[in-house]
């Protein structure tokens, strides 16, 4: 038997990147590319700070040995749990170049959420910052060590939030020549990112060292970025939009990240304009607040990186609007446009290279002819392409690749003429929230802690900024229950639970929820009566 066949896809991937990493590539920068500005911190407050690539390739180096120091080793698993910051890149990379993963949490989480993020995949220790300190200590008391920021992502600290007793993350320094040796392996893990979908707990996505090599590799012409090009990165970095699309497009081309604390309507044009900015990523409220501050009549962005083909948003904004589809669970722009070719409008744009694609009916398991609206299943290679598996949950990951490697996305699309695609719908119990994966199970179990209560749903209602916001449609366990102190009941829980962007805007009390086939309840008929609401509580 020749010795090929007896290889598993991943292996002969992997195999594609032999003898690299994620620390290869930030040295083979520093080496070949070393003077060039790679990582531009652009704070609130105070005078910015550039990096180039030797230097933040030393960074990363003396973190590295710090966190060595502190006994971390290969598969440990370190939280993040910050603001966007160089600290936070740093430790990322530092965490990659002993080989340990680096779990980076939502900052708008509750005490509650981090516990179960900490203990999902076995923290060690912890980065965090003064204004997060306190939620990340009583989450893990277990914790080896946390070290905290000097200050709040470049905002000066007060007093109070200083008086935390860990110590400062310029602790967490060494000399690299103690750093051990590795031999590079596509495969290892390298990050988690936690992403909601329609089961109740938040999932451990694992990204390994080959799916940034990939990101790296493929990210540029997804996206027509090049060396001297400048990317801002404002959304969060415990997503992918930042961690992939963004950074990791940059490191793979050589060119320059603009990194800031957070998204900011007020300075968006300015800090374009400061470093000559030339890709972004594009959200609903990233371009409502662009439009509101007022498009420039010359500025520097090229490219704006969008889910649809908008040709009248490329003429408004001055730019050229690339769709471009991902998931974290899928890496990087798995479905993008071409500037080679032409779409129809409102259209996703085509399946990118090395992935492959089908749309299936739900109902019949069939795949969908043209004009059909069906489920997008796309299919690449676990641990180079796509994720490699959520950490500590194999039914959930069974749930999602099938048998034959698809992964099943959940996201409803059409099948248009010419291999186009159109997106249509989410799975009904996942929500998008101003960019946050929301799901719904999750937010229907917290409520179920409130007593008196018969049955809930959890559904989206638009929202003009945030796209859309969770509600919940109550039927009461006693018909008589006083309705104004079961709601605030309702949402004094969740707030206590759950992060804010998922605790319900509103609570709406029915005698019976509608209902589709096999007697499921109707989701889609209470997010049409939500929206109905919409004015009460907008």
């Amino acid at each position: 038997m020749d010795l090929t066949t007896q290889m598993n896809a991943a292996e002969v991937a992997a195999y594609q990147f032999q003898g690299q990493d994620i620390s290869w590539l930030v040295d083979h920068r520093a080496e070949h590319r070393g003077d060039h500005p790679f990582l531009i911190w652009e704070p609130k407050d105070g005078a910015d700070r550039t990096w180039t690539y030797a230097e933040f390739a030393e960074e990363t180096k003396r973190v590295a040995a710090g966190l060595h120091a502190k006994g971390v080793g290969e598969g440990d698993k370190v939280l993040i749990h910050t603001e966007n910051c160089p600290e936070a890149v740093f430790a990322w990379y530092g965490c990659a170049r002993l080989g340990a993963v680096a779990v980076t949490t939502n900052i708008r989480s509750v005490a509650a959420e981090v516990e179960y993020f900490i203990n999902q995949t076995g923290c060690v220790g912890a980065v965090t910052q003064p204004q997060y300190v306190d939620t990340v200590a009583k989450a893990g008391p277990g914790l080896g060590w946390i070290v905290v920021t000097d200050d709040n992502s470049g905002v000066e600290t007060d007093a109070g939030q200083l008086d935390h007793g860990h110590p400062s993350f310029t602790t967490l320094t060494g000399d690299p020549e103690s750093i051990p040796k590795r031999v590079a392996d596509p495969l290892a893990p390298a990050g988690i990112l936690f992403t909601s979908g329609t089961t109740s707990k938040p999932k451990a996505v694992v990204h390994t060292h080959g799916n940034m090599l990939w990101a790296a590799k493929v990210n540029p012409t997804n996206i027509d970025m090049s060396p001297d090009d400048v990317y801002l990165a404002s959304l969060p970095f415990f997503h992918v939009n930042t961690q992939s699309w963004a950074i990791w497009t940059t490191i793979g081309c050589g060119g320059t990240v603009v990194l800031q604390p957070k998204f900011s309507a007020s300075r968006f044009w300015d800090v374009i304009a400061k470093h000559s900015v030339t890709h972004i990523s594009l959200i609903p409220f990233v371009i409502k607040a662009a439009f509101e501050q007022g498009i420039p009549e010359s500025h520097t962005v090229k490219v704006g990186v969008f889910g649809l083909i908008m040709p009248v948003l490329d003429q408004m904004m001055n730019m050229r609007v690339l769709a471009a589809y991902g998931m974290t669970e899928l890496v990087t722009h798995c479905v993008h446009s071409s500037p080679y070719e032409s779409y129809p409008d409102l259209a996703m744009g085509k399946v990118s290279p090395g992935y492959e694609y089908l749309i299936v009916n739900q109902d019949t398991g069939q795949i969908c002819k043209e004009g059909e609206q069906g489920e997008l299943w796309i299919r690449g290679i676990r641990g180079i392409s796509v994720f490699l598996e959520y950490f500590g949950n194999q039914e959930a990951t069974d749930a999602f690749f099938d048998a034959d490697g698809w992964g099943h996305t959940g996201d409803i699309v059409q099948l248009l003429e010419d291999g186009n695609i159109r997106y249509c719908d989410r799975d009904k119990d996942a929500l998008k929230v101003g960019g946050e994966n929301v799901s719904a199970r999750e937010v229907e179990d917290a409520i179920r802690e409130v007593p008196g209560l018969a049955d809930i749903a959890v559904v989206a209602q638009t929202h003009p900024m945030l796209d859309m916001v969770p509600v919940a449609f109550i039927i009461k366990a006693d018909p008589n229950a006083d309705e104004a102190a079961l709601s605030e009941q309702i949402i004094g829980t969740c707030k206590e639970k759950l992060a804010d962007f998922k605790v319900p805007r509103a609570v709406y009390f029915t005698d019976e929820f509608p209902t589709a086939e096999l007697g499921k309840v109707s989701k889609k008929e209470l997010r049409d009566l939500a929206d109905s609401y919409v004015g009460d509580n907008s």
